[in-house]
């Protein structure tokens, strides 16, 4: 049976909603595509119809999802300081530590998209610029902004690696305490 192009439309929305959560939760390269579109409650046959292969899907995914990021976290022409502290306190929360599938892509996927194809990592590396430069028009400082990501990313990570809820959340103050320090220093 043949479904309307908003049908399929839809589906295809729900699928790359469905693997995104699940990949960050549970890893890209690991995750089947049966297990892929049991997401959304269809076999994984019907998967093909939707993306040529399971690399598309996760270039697509990945360029979705650092778009979201970098709407979230660059913020708008004319933000400033206190916008970026309020995305960063958002970012290194414990909310965004236990739930990695609704947050960002990088510190979940991030050594999967270091060994995919040249594509999705050029793709990556566009947003990542973008995110930078959009920081260090904010900061004045360009150095200042590539050094405040690394931190934020490897926080989240570190944070994540932890067992206890207490160990998270001393990792996730320490950063951003040192984050407020160096952003009131150079302001």
């Amino acid at each position: 049976m043949r479904y309307c192009a908003e049908h399929k439309a839809a589906t295809r929305e729900r699928l790359l909603t469905g693997s995104s959560a699940l990949a960050k939760q549970q890893g890209f390269a690991v995750t089947g595509v049966d297990a892929l579109m049991k997401t959304i409650g269809l076999s994984g046959a019907a998967f093909y119809s939707h993306f040529p292969s399971k690399d598309a899907l996760f270039a697509e995914l990945i360029e979705r999802e650092l778009g979201n990021s970098l709407e979230r976290l660059a913020g708008s022409p004319g933000d400033g300081r206190d916008t970026l502290k309020r995305c960063l306190h958002a970012y290194l929360s414990l909310a965004h530590v236990e739930q990695p599938d609704k947050g960002c892509v990088l510190p979940t996927l991030g050594a999967e998209i270091a060994r995919a194809d040249e594509p999705v990592r050029q793709l990556t590396e566009q947003h990542i610029l973008r995110l930078q430069q959009a920081w260090a028009e904010i900061l004045g400082d360009g150095q200042l902004a590539w050094s405040l990501l690394a931190q934020c990313l490897g926080s989240l990570m570190l944070a994540r690696m932890m067992a206890s809820t207490e160990s998270r959340q001393q990792v996730l103050d320490a950063s951003r305490d040192m984050l407020e320090y160096t952003l009131q220093s150079v302001g």
